[in-house]
């Protein structure tokens, strides 16, 4: 299947707070599991979804350097938080607080990624909107995706360098919740 070419509607579909969106990929990040929560807010069926880049729900309002960051990540062996924008088959979207984890064989060595999302905090989405709009607008100054990525990059490094955190830690200081010690 190519990936289709989804107009994004400006709705917003949405998921219980008790449920989980869960899938796995290989190291390619090509869907190897998708879960009946991920198939039913995405739009997508099972077989649509199978052998498919994970890539194919990417909402255009994401920024290049936030999925750099988390593949740079992955690829260390280790895990990432992330506030992500995903865009279901239909158009509309859905924010998810995701945790992505490389996945290990019996001897250590990497075979792929799984990531969990949850419905997202609520408090949280206006300062990550902000920051991604912020970034967004970076990479649309630049006609060359890696020299916009870079840029882009800059910033997210800079803010986070201001705030004295890595990613993760400055995902889960945008929420009163997170900060008061709820559980994620």
């Amino acid at each position: 299947m190519t990936k289709p070419k989804i107009q994004p509607t400006g709705r917003e579909a949405r998921f219980e707070e008790d449920e989980i969106i869960v899938s796995k990929t290989d190291l390619r990040g090509i869907i190897i599991y998708a879960n009946d929560v991920f198939q039913r807010v995405s739009g997508f069926t099972e077989a649509e979804l199978l052998g498919q880049p994970h890539n194919l729900i990417r909402h255009p309002d994401m920024p290049g350097c936030v999925f750099k960051l988390l593949w740079d990540t992955l690829r260390n062996g280790q895990e990432i938080f992330a506030y992500v924008v995903n865009l279901s088959k239909d158009g509309s979207h859905y924010w998810v607080l995701a945790h992505v984890t490389p996945s290990f064989s019996a001897n250590g060595s990497p075979v792929g990624y799984h990531s969990n999302r949850r419905v997202p905090y609520a408090d949280a989405l206006p300062k990550v909107t902000a920051l991604y709009a912020t970034l967004l607008d970076e990479e649309r100054r630049h006609s060359d995706r890696t020299k916009a990525i870079e840029a882009s990059t800059r910033i997210l490094t800079s803010t986070l360098a201001d705030a004295g955190v890595d990613y993760s830690q400055f995902v889960f200081s945008l929420s009163e919740h997170t900060r008061l010690g709820a559980a994620a």
